[in-house]
């Protein structure tokens, strides 16, 4: 690797600390999610695809206020206030949040409302409203109410010996306002329905009771509807659904003695944490969104009024509902590299040539097949796995246990805190470990996000490495609808660099020296920064520079700084970065070499690549990190070289690919605005998954 000789001390710098020279990071946090809402919009999606990505902006939301604003709201109440680079307060954070995420949540119902619920209506996909019901509609959801909602819900009044309940996180509740005594005699004004969540919110009218179409039916308009079965005797003065927020951020001690143990507990105080945000429908008298907001310790800054439904997450349950495939994107399928087709073992084909493959583009089976070709190998002598999010009934998962019931050594490194699949990864745990599996939780405060399969072979009296690195999780599922790149060699220093690495997450001792891999939390930020200053040096010095890199997040500061010395010195730097971007681009004397791009997409783009010019010789990594804090300081990462050229060509190619993009690509302005880019007059449209599906898959 070239190091940097040139010394870019005379470069005339602008105070790069400066907070005006920093977006912040929940704001630019916010604005992907309006990014994804947006798609919602976007014509070029099938309609029931774009219901979808208001479901998603939905749950992006949900997620944002559990652990995000949760987190700022946290440092208020304990007093660890830690401005961001950008200089803002929490509490000044929280107010512009505020602002902002009114404007979206308005917007969201807007487009649901206005756009999506009319052009389902056009293709005959029916939400009916109470007052639209017919004789028969009305008939059947009374049945249904009676048999199958009745039975599981449980009313609870509010007087001096019935407080409010301790509602679960995110769980939908109604309250309602009540005239009249109850069997006792006593006089209650309200009442707390918390709706099951066993019980669909969404329900699917039979053909019987409709004359044509799909006719849905929410769960809250038909507890509306009947609300005053649960209260006999009493008059109802109204029902309104409300939904409340909490933390659900766990906190665990770094000096744990039992890391499950402690998270087992943690999960049950996720469903009752700190309230952080209300939402209630717009319908709702003021006195009782009052009466909650007072209940739950919350300001009219955390209350949201929705237009709808107070979950329009749980509309993903329409594309299960309908039978529409005419309004969802069509299926794909996977293409398969020429060096994969007719060949029965994927370990022979690695043992050929390295591998790359991008998912969901080009199949995930090789990565599968990977392993359980050798879990049946009876030359394969250990396999060791990292698993950050997999899932419990994967065919990873049964090919490790299968391995390990063979007799072979199998060790699987299970980052248990990986965030909302904790419980799920408990059970995977368990389970691996009743197969004989050696199950190990990594390093207590320090995240294993790495994604590391080592397979150990003997072949002609000698021991042979396989590796398989990439920048997603091993999770099928996520392998269909992520961006993800894979990598399988059998090179010896790799194999090598991913056994010292098992070994420090497995075992005790001192930092192993590794020769190709770059590893958080040890490795990989400082060479990053010494990468980035060796284009600065070239620039300097009259040589080629450029740097281009992919990744979700940007928010680490010496990083940014990196850059901002970068563009000064001439550098042309692309990021294209799908979420989160805390660097200030096309900003003069400071970064006007630095154009920020956002891809946003029938696929979610979750891969990380870098590229550097390097005075002519580039190289280009694969990596499992973004250039954020917590994964460049504070976990277990791995960043990987492509040095196979014909590979390293390709990867330029895919980065090409979506700098050219006009048509899913938005544009990060000065201003810290994105705007959508457009074909200008007489440009080809370019939409960059599109154009990757038919490369890798031949379709259109």
């Amino acid at each position: 690797m070239n190091q940097a000789v040139t010394d870019t001390s005379s470069l005339q710098l602008p105070d790069l600390k400066a907070p005006e020279n920093y977006f912040n990071r929940e704001i630019s946090h916010l604005q992907f999610n309006y990014r994804v809402l947006r798609q919602a919009c976007d014509e070029s999606h099938p309609l029931l695809e774009r219901l979808m990505f208001c479901c998603i902006f939905s749950s992006n939301m949900d997620e944002f206020f559990e652990i995000r604003a949760a987190g700022l709201r946290q440092q208020l109440k304990y007093g660890r206030e830690v401005p961001g680079p950008d200089g803002r307060a929490p509490q000044q954070t929280l107010s512009e949040i505020a602002d902002v995420a009114h404007r979206y949540v308005e917007e969201q119902y807007r487009i649901l409302n206005e756009r999506i619920i009319p052009e389902l209506r056009e293709e005959d996909i029916h939400f009916v409203r109470r007052r639209d019901w017919t004789r028969a509609q009305a008939d059947w959801v009374a049945r249904y109410f009676r048999d199958e909602i009745m039975p599981v819900v449980n009313p609870i009044g509010l007087d001096p010996s019935h407080p409010l309940p301790r509602l679960v996180n995110k769980s939908l509740n109604f309250i309602v306002e009540l005239d009249g005594k109850d069997a006792f005699g006593r006089e209650t004004g309200m009442a707390i329905v918390p709706a099951p969540r066993s019980l669909p919110r969404l329900v699917r009218l039979p053909d019987e009771v409709c004359t044509s179409g799909d006719n849905l039916v929410f769960l809250s308009s038909m507890i509306h509807a009947h609300a005053n079965l649960l209260f006999p005797g009493m008059r109802i003065k109204g029902c309104y659904q409300f939904r409340l927020t909490r933390n659900a951020d766990l906190e665990l001690e770094d000096d744990l003695e039992d890391l499950a143990s402690a998270l087992r507990g943690e999960l049950l105080s996720r469903r009752f944490g700190d309230a952080v945000r209300l939402e209630v429908a717009d319908n709702c008298p003021r006195h009782l969104a009052d009466f909650l907001l007072r209940q739950f310790g919350l300001t009219e800054r955390e209350l949201y009024w929705a237009n709808g439904p107070v979950n329009l997450a749980r509309l993903t349950a329409v594309s299960d509902l309908v039978d529409r495939p005419d309004l969802q994107h069509p299926p794909m399928t996977p293409g398969l590299p020429k060096t994969l087709k007719g060949r029965e073992s994927t370990l022979d084909a690695v043992r050929q040539q390295d591998i790359l493959l991008l998912h969901p583009y080009e199949s995930y089976s090789p990565v599968v097949d990977f392993l359980r070709q050798a879990a049946r190998d009876p030359q394969v002598l250990a396999i060791r796995q990292t698993l950050y999010r997999t899932g419990a009934d994967s065919e990873m998962v049964e090919a490790l246990a299968e391995a390990a019931r063979r007799g072979k050594e199998v060790t699987a490194v299970i980052e248990l805190r990986a965030r909302f699949d904790e419980a799920e990864n408990l059970e995977l745990a368990s389970r691996l470990q009743e197969a004989g599996v050696i199950v190990v939780y990594g390093v207590v405060g320090y995240k294993t996000h790495a994604k590391m399969i080592l397979i150990v072979r003997r072949e002609n009296g000698r021991l042979k490495r396989y590796v398989h690195l990439g920048t997603g999780n091993y999770h099928a599922g996520n392998a269909r609808l992520y961006t993800d790149y894979s990598f399988m060699s059998c090179d010896d220093a790799l194999g090598d660099d991913v056994n010292k690495i098992f070994q420090q997450l497995t075992g005790m001792g001192k930092t192993l020296r590794i020769q190709k891999l770059l590893h958080a939390p040890f490795t990989l930020h400082k060479r990053v920064l010494e990468m980035i200053e060796r284009e600065t040096s070239n620039a300097l010095a009259g040589k080629r520079a450029r740097i281009i890199v992919k990744v979700n997040g940007l928010t680490e500061a010496e990083v940014i700084r990196a850059l901002y010395r970068a563009s000064c010195a001439g550098v042309q730097v692309d990021l294209i970065v799908r979420g989160i971007c805390c660097l200030r681009p096309r900003v003069e004397g400071l970064s006007d070499n630095i154009r920020v791009v956002s891809i946003i997409g029938r696929f979610l783009e979750h891969s990380r690549v870098y590229w550097f010019a390097n005075a002519g010789e580039p190289e280009v990594y694969c990596s499992s990190a973004d250039w954020m804090e917590r994964n460049l300081i504070s976990r277990v990462e791995t960043c990987f070289p492509i040095e196979d050229r014909r590979l390293a060509r390709r990867l330029r190619r895919d980065l090409e690919v979506y700098l050219r993009d006009n048509a899913q690509s938005w544009e990060l302005q000065p201003d810290g605005n994105y705007i959508q880019r457009q074909p200008a007059a007489g440009e080809k449209r370019v939409a960059s998954q599109q154009a990757l599906m038919q490369r890798l898959t031949g379709s259109s």
